[in-house]
């Protein structure tokens, strides 16, 4: 319960203040996005993907199999093109 106070100034100049008892709406927080831990790894195993080198679209397709992310990141850091290592793992 929480109070609200009114104040009203009358002609005269004459200030009446009341308090009105109101009951405030209860709150839950909600999160705006429920990412399951499946979303967490395939979104983590991307970013890793794109600091490597590999461009977008290639790193979404690695990113969502169940190709070896060290395999990956070792064949950009060993100089290999990322369209070529692409291939090689999937």
């Amino acid at each position: 319960m929480s109070f609200c106070f009114v104040s009203q100034l009358s002609r005269a100049g004459n200030v009446s203040v009341t308090t009105k008892a109101t009951r405030m709406a209860e709150t839950t927080e909600t999160p705006l996005w429920n990412e399951n831990e499946s979303t967490k790894v395939e979104s983590w195993r991307l970013h890793t993907l794109l600091e490597a080198g590999y461009p977008v679209p290639l790193a979404e397709r690695l990113a969502g199999s169940e190709v070896d992310l060290h395999d990956a990141v070792e064949l950009i850091r060993r100089g290999c093109d990322p369209t070529v290592a692409a291939e090689i793992l999937l």
